[in-house]
């Protein structure tokens, strides 16, 4: 499942951090941010009706990001999470 598609306050963790191109610098930024495999992660709101941006937290930081971004991180829900 995309971060982007992640209902909001459900648990899930970071599964990987997909690269547009080689050498993509958002992908690197994210993985810098601590966008990790098996960090914890959830989705605390969204722009109005759903838009951008997202309010993402990672571990015990919040980051806003674009719903584009987003949708590079893959995530695992449920009992992975």
């Amino acid at each position: 499942m995309r971060l982007s598609d992640l209902p909001k306050g459900a648990p899930a963790v970071v599964d990987r951090v997909d690269d547009a191109h080689a050498s993509d610098p958002i992908a690197q930024r994210l993985r810098d941010l601590g966008f990790v495999e098996g960090e914890p992660v959830r989705v605390v709101a969204c722009g109005p009706l759903g838009a951008d941006p997202l309010l993402i937290q990672i571990g015990s930081t919040r980051f806003a990001l674009r719903r584009t971004e987003a949708e590079r991180v893959t995530v695992r829900t449920g009992a992975a999470a």
